[in-house]
């Protein structure tokens, strides 16, 4: 199932930090990271990650380091600061009462009519 780009909308900058939560980790395991866990519905482009995790490193939200591979190919690899781990919370926070009036909206036991 393709990610529904309306509601999609804003959850990529917490997604990103959720991630590195666990760890440092570079740009595409990021993608691969929220389209596994997310059940493929998340799909995020390079195009959107890559500018998203610039802007966060600006914000001091990430910290970038290169690495390089056994291949000899350089990477960069990204990992949260305290103020991402400050800013994930918040975003956390966000959520579950997003999440809460959602719930109290479509879920169990309401009534639907029309498809609506």
């Amino acid at each position: 199932m393709k990610m529904i780009k309306e509601l999609a909308r804003g959850t990529a900058e917490p997604l990103v930090l959720r991630v590195l939560a666990e760890g440092p980790q570079h740009g595409y395991g990021i993608l691969q990271a929220i389209r596994e866990r997310s059940g493929e519905v998340l799909e995020f482009t390079e195009g959107t990650i890559y500018p998203l995790l610039h802007t966060l490193e600006e914000e001091g939200l990430v910290t970038a380091a290169w690495e390089v591979l056994a291949s000899g190919r350089r990477r960069k690899s990204y990992a949260l600061t305290p103020a991402g781990e400050k800013r994930l919370a918040e975003a956390r926070q966000q959520w579950e009462r997003f999440r809460g009036a959602m719930d109290a909206l479509f879920g169990p036991g309401k009534v639907v009519r029309d498809g609506i």
